[in-house]
């Protein structure tokens, strides 16, 4: 979502680190490429004169200017103030009370009832047992996909009989909570195509009647300004506690994202950044600032490694690297265990200095590198994978053929392996420094 913006920065931000010693003409030519970046990301405009300004009064208010390091100074600067509008509201999650309950609203189409479902298994991640509730009596379709998603979860959904009244739903889930020893519910609530007043009634007597200790507003990242609009109308007629960002993931320009804390009070507790019911996130300003500004965010990357790489696989994994016994096939467990923590281009990106490139390694995969890759290694036997110089002209050219591929494609993936193999060696045997590299993903 926020490729352009951080292409941006990064360029006009590059070009202040680049000189080491900063004017004041300097620092106003950053902050008009700055203002542009943020209104082309469809921030919203008083946000960014507001933001844009604190930045050029920080930077020149300083004693940095001139200085070898004000540049880097500046780029500090930039991004304190986006981790400042990024934070606005308050973040805190609760859970209190025996049941708690968190209600989600929001308009239909936002992603409510797949939101219910990651916040469920983000919840017994904490330790709690959660009930999920399909609180939508009028569209069976939200109810049946819930079902779904529970079963998938090993998580007990309430639901009630056709024609049975929301407020009924509702008070009838904590009493299935309470059976069942339940010390969550999570109300997936009814939505609308647009704001009414019915729906707003109707939220605020669920409040009323179950007192949620979070009423969380789940907004479409996609929908641009629009989001902001509808949070801020939503906000003013229940009582929202926070937000909750999806499809964060998604080719929109991200202003939403950027400048719906600031604009309405409201905070922001959670991102959805995928399809799968492990795509939440917690949402920290200044490990998405970090990405944004290309300073990667290790915290997360860290968190969905221990989360999705099996602990026992990667003890056996760094065995064999510190005997240099690295083979095609635990490559081929490597791709396959990566690929379950998410879009590479999002894994990139949270790398330290890799963020420029995220977009060409995501590029790279859409393309079918990855694939073509991943082919190759399969279509080999367990032998030739163990120990790729067995590999003649004509094993090559049968991987290829089984693979799909080209020779050319399967004597490159060979000839990289290779050379990998004798680095690693080397590092085995004390001669070498430095960091291992990994299979390039795009041709040369």
């Amino acid at each position: 979502m926020f490729d352009n913006l951080s292409d941006r920065l990064r360029k006009t931000l590059g070009t202040l680190t680049g000189h080491g010693r900063v004017s004041e003409a300097d620092v106003d030519a950053a902050a008009r490429e700055i203002r542009l970046a943020l209104l082309e990301a469809d921030v919203n405009f008083k946000v960014v004169k507001d933001v844009v300004g604190r930045i050029r009064e920080k930077a020149v208010g300083t004693e940095i200017l001139g200085s070898l390091t004000a540049g880097q100074q500046i780029v500090k600067i930039v991004h304190d103030e986006l981790v400042e509008l990024l934070g606005a509201g308050d973040r805190t999650f609760r859970l209190q009370g025996n049941p708690a309950v968190l209600s989600l609203v929001g308009l239909q189409g936002s992603g409510k009832t797949t939101t219910s479902a990651k916040l469920a298994r983000y919840i017994v991640r904490q330790g709690r047992r959660p009930l999920l509730v399909a609180a939508d009596p009028y569209r069976p379709a939200a109810a049946d996909q819930l079902e779904t998603l529970g079963r998938a979860l090993d998580i007990p959904v309430h639901r009630a009989p056709a024609g049975t009244a929301t407020l009924d739903i509702v008070k009838g889930s904590i009493e299935t909570a309470r059976r069942l020893t339940r010390d969550t519910v999570i109300l997936d609530t009814a939505g609308r195509l647009t704001l009414d007043d019915a729906l707003m009634a109707e939220i605020g007597a669920i409040d009323k009647a179950v007192h949620p200790i979070e009423t969380l507003l789940v907004v479409d990242a996609m929908t641009g300004q629009e989001a902001v609009a509808v949070a801020q109308a939503f906000a003013a007629a229940v009582p929202v506690t926070g937000l909750i960002l999806t499809k964060v993931d998604g080719d929109a320009r991200g202003g939403a994202a950027l400048s719906i804390a600031s604009v309405t009070g409201l905070g922001v507790k959670f991102l959805g950044t995928g399809e799968k019911t492990d795509a939440l996130e917690v949402f920290h300003p200044d490990r998405l600032a970090g990405r944004i500004l290309g300073m990667g965010d290790v915290l997360t990357l860290v968190e969905r490694a221990q989360e999705h790489v099996d602990e026992a696989q990667a003890k056996k994994l760094e065995e064999k690297l510190r005997k240099a016994e690295f083979t095609l096939e635990d490559f081929l467990d490597q791709l396959q265990q990566v690929q379950k923590m998410g879009p590479i281009g999002q894994l990139v990106g949270m790398i330290p200095g890799m963020g420029g490139i995220a977009k060409d390694a995501q590029e790279a995969v859409d393309r079918g590198e990855l694939a073509r890759t991943e082919a190759i290694i399969r279509s080999m036997t367990r032998h030739e994978r163990r120990d790729p110089g067995i590999l003649t002209g004509s094993r090559r050219r049968r991987i290829a053929a089984g693979s799909g591929t080209s020779l050319t494609d399967v004597n490159r993936l060979v000839k990289q392996f290779t050379e990998i193999q004798r680095v690693m060696k080397q590092m085995a045997g004390g001669r070498g420094r430095g960091m291992l590299g990994g299979l390039p993903m795009g041709r040369r």
